[in-house]
């Protein structure tokens, strides 16, 4: 990846905001070769300049705002809800379809596999998912940046033809290099899906210079194209999940879900019961050992914290070692 932008620096003119037609097809032939999606055409692909730009600024690029309702899960990313805002739109997290009622989401996000907690939907509730946006009209776009770090279970895009029926309107799905090939300083990620929403998002970025540079087109290409590294670094992350995970559960905590994503989401008992985030991210600061408080991802992680496993081996090891201590 490194020797390809290398390759490609000698790149003085503007990048189209489309994308080169080498990156796209890399991006379509990924995603059928490792996830099995169907039926993607070159312009149903868009790069751009890192996922979370992306989903910061997709309600508005969209146009929606005031009146519009964005719906998200109720244990999320806050970029969700920041869109939202910015947008002028009103944010709700909700977990369960009936929730809504009469209420119709213009737009409602999925992140499968989860952040913070790592969950995996199956195949079965996302076409759930999937039809009751289309009778309904609704925008449905899943962050899948998770999807090639799971653990316990095979996360299924939404763009699968086992969900979507095979047939992208209505849909999206944004994908990330971050978390798949340690490219998070690249800034290399893509939307891809129905064709009418890919164009609307492609003529708003045109008019506002969002174009992911050539140099980092040609890298993501190369990513997409090797397989290898993913499958290195995937028992990589494994080795440091396992040591975390046992011990913690052998320091007192109970890990929820978690079968995907690079996070444990954990909860510390506490005489039969859960201890506040707070007091867990204290307890454990006090051990040199930091994770992130549940209630930065919603009023429903109260009583966990987000343990990442992005650590270096030693760090892990020393996390380890010190949970070991408390042990003792």
């Amino acid at each position: 990846m490194q020797e390809a932008l290398r390759g490609a620096a000698d790149s003085p003119g503007y990048p189209l905001t489309v994308g080169r037609v080498d990156t796209r097809q890399a991006c379509i032939d990924w995603l059928e070769r490792r996830h099995g999606v169907t039926g993607l055409s070159l312009g149903a692909v868009l790069p751009v300049i890192g996922s979370k730009e992306l989903i910061a600024s997709m309600p508005g690029h969209l146009g929606l705002g005031p009146g519009d309702l964005i719906a998200y899960p109720e244990l999320a990313y806050p970029t969700y809800e920041v869109g939202t805002v910015l947008a002028g739109a009103t944010p709700v997290a909700r977990d369960s379809l009936t929730s809504f009622g009469p209420e119709v989401p213009a737009l409602l996000w999925l992140n499968s596999p989860s952040n913070p907690t790592g969950r995996v939907l199956p195949a079965e509730h996302l076409k759930k998912v999937v039809d009751w946006c289309r009778e309904r009209g609704t925008i449905l776009v899943s962050d899948e940046c998770y999807l090639e770090c799971a653990w316990e279970t095979t996360p299924v895009s939404v763009l699968h033809p086992s969900v979507c029926g095979g047939s992208h309107d209505g849909i999206l799905a944004v994908h990330s290099l971050s978390k798949r090939s340690n490219l998070a300083g690249y800034r290399c990620a893509f939307v891809a899906g129905d064709p009418a929403l890919v164009g609307e998002l492609l003529a708003v970025r045109k008019n506002l210079g969002l174009q992911m540079p050539g140099p980092q087109q040609v890298a993501m290409q190369a990513a997409l194209e090797d397989d290898a590294h993913v499958v290195e670094q995937h028992a990589r992350y494994a080795a440091r999940r396992a040591k975390l995970r046992e011990a913690l559960e052998s320091a007192g905590f109970r890990i929820d879900h978690s079968e995907a994503s690079l996070y444990l989401w954990a909860r510390r008992l506490i005489d039969g019961g859960d201890e506040d985030c707070w007091d867990t991210v204290s307890w454990l600061a006090d051990r040199g050992i930091l994770v992130a408080p549940g209630a930065f991802y919603g009023r429903a992680g109260t009583r966990h914290v987000r343990v990442a496993f992005t650590a270096t081996d030693e760090r892990v090891d020393a996390a380890v070692a010190r949970l070991g201590d408390q042990r003792a």
